[in-house]
C-alpha cells in the first residue's frame, strides 16, 4: 500500500525536502514551522524584491528589510537553512514595469498576481528544483488536493483570506510541485499555531497594501518612474461632450467616484478610460452595469474538461464575490456571460473560474479582462 506523508508525497517526512519561501510574515513563518515540527527537511528562502525607503519601512509590507529580518529571526530559531535571494532587478522589471505600463493603458492592475507568475512561482520555483526539493510550499491560503502526481487547487476555508484569485496563473507544472498547508485553517488558527510554537511573528500584523507602493500611493510610484506620465487631457460625458480636464489618466480607475472634480446633480463615476485619447469617459452608476466580459491570455489549470460543463462560477476582483456565468473559451480568449449583473469591471483585472463539487469551489484556471 502507497503511504503518502501530509503533503501528498510517497516518502518519509524525514526523506522529504521541502523549499518554503517565508516572507518573514506569520503565515509562512508557521507554514516552515508546521513543516519541520513534522520531521521534513527544511530549506527557507526569503527574495528581497524592492528596495527600502522611509516610506514602505513604515508600512506593514512584505519582502523588505524588517521582514527579512524577522524570517532569518525564525529561521534560527527552527534551526533550519535559510537563503535570501536578492531579486530586485527581477521585481522591476517583471512586476513594477508591468504594473507602471498597465497603469499607462488605462487598465487597474493586480501586481500580486504577476509577482506569483514571475519571481514567485517562476524563478523561486526553478531555485527549488535546483535544490532537488520535492515541494514548494507557501504560506497561501488556497487549498490544495493531490491525488498522484496531479494537485488541484480549491478556494481557501477562511474565506476572509481565500487567495485562489492571485494564483489563477499558476502553471500545471508549478500547482504539482507546489504545497499549501494553510488552505484547512483560518487565520487565527494559524496565529495560535504560531503562538503554541512560540514564533516571535505570532502577532505581527498582516501585511497591507501592494509591497511596493507605500500607503497606498501608487500615482507617487508611476511618479518616481515614469515622471513624464501626468499629461492633461479631456473629461467626457456619455454623450461625448467634454465636460472638465484631468491631470493624467493613471489617477483615475473604473468605478471611481471620489477625485473626479467636477460637479453634477447625479454622482458621478468613471465609467472609460481611453489611454490613447488620454481621455476618461464619466457617466452615472448604471453605466458600470456589465454582464458579458471579453478575456485574453487565457490560463486553464484544470486537468478534467467537465469541469466546464459543470455549474460555473467566475470572481471579477479579489474582494468581489463569485458570480454564476457561462463561458465560451476560443483558445488563449474567452467570452464570460454574467448571469447577473457586475458594476465596475475594469480592464487589466483578473477573471478566475471556479466549479463547485464535494471538495469545494475548484479553481479552473482564468485571464485578463480586456473589456
Amino acid at each position: 500500500m502507497t503511504n503518502f506523508n501530509s503533503i501528498g508525497i510517497n516518502k518519509e517526512p524525514k526523506e522529504t525536502l521541502v523549499v518554503v519561501a517565508m516572507s518573514g510574515g506569520v503565515d509562512s513563518s508557521t507554514v516552515a514551522a508546521m513543516m519541520k515540527h513534522e520531521g521534513y527537511k527544511v530549506i527557507g528562502i526569503t527574495l528581497k524584491l524592492y528596495n527600502d525607503t522611509k516610506e514602505t519601512a513604515k508600512s506593514k509590507q512584505c519582502c523588505a528589510g524588517q521582514d527579512i529580518m524577522d524570517a532569518k529571526r525564525v529561521a534560527q530559531k527552527l534551526e533550519i537553512e535559510h537563503k535570501i535571494l536578492y531579486y530586485q532587478d527581477r521585481f522591476k522589471e517583471g512586476v513594477i514595469d508591468n504594473f507602471i505600463d498597465s497603469y499607462l493603458n488605462g487598465e487597474t492592475p493586480i501586481p500580486c498576481v504577476q509577482c506569483n507568475q514571475t519571481v514567485k512561482f517562476t524563478d523561486l520555483f526553478q531555485e527549488a528544483k535546483k535544490l532537488n526539493a520535492d515541494a514548494l510550499v507557501t504560506g497561501h491560503y488556497v487549498k490544495s488536493i493531490t491525488d498522484g502526481n496531479n494537485t488541484e487547487m480549491y478556494r481557501g476555508i477562511d474565506l476572509n483570506r481565500d487567495q485562489s484569485y492571485f494564483l489563477f496563473n499558476t502553471t500545471k507544472e508549478q500547482l504539482n510541485f507546489l504545497r499549501f498547508p494553510l488552505g484547512n485553517l483560518f487565520k487565527d488558527e494559524t496565529r495560535n499555531i504560531a503562538r503554541d510554537l512560540d514564533l516571535n511573528v505570532a502577532d505581527k500584523p498582516d501585511s497591507q497594501d501592494i509591497c511596493f507602493v507605500p500607503n497606498g500611493d501608487y500615482a507617487s510610484v508611476i511618479e518616481k518612474f515614469r515622471p513624464n506620465s501626468f499629461n492633461k487631457g479631456n473629461i467626457r460625458d456619455i454623450d461625448n461632450k467634454v465636460i472638465g480636464v484631468h491631470d493624467g489618466i493613471i489617477n483615475y480607475t473604473i468605478g471611481q467616484r471620489k477625485g473626479i472634480k467636477i460637479s453634477d446633480k447625479n454622482p458621478l463615476y468613471v465609467i472609460k478610460i481611453i489611454a490613447k485619447k488620454n481621455e476618461i469617459v464619466v457617466g452615472s452608476k448604471k453605466h458600470l452595469i456589465k454582464t458579458k466580459i471579453n478575456l485574453k491570455d487565457l490560463n486553464i489549470i484544470t486537468n478534467d474538461k467537465k469541469d466546464f460543463e459543470k455549474e460555473l462560477f467566475v470572481k471579477v476582483r479579489s474582494t468581489g464575490k463569485l458570480l454564476k456565468a457561462k463561458i465560451n473559451i476560443d483558445n488563449k480568449l474567452a467570452c464570460v456571460d454574467l448571469l447577473e449583473e457586475e458594476h465596475g469591471i475594469a480592464p487589466g483585472q483578473a477573471c478566475v473560474f471556479y466549479s463547485k463539487n464535494i471538495n469545494g469551489y475548484k479553481v479552473l484556471g482564468g485571464g485578463w479582462i480586456k473589456n
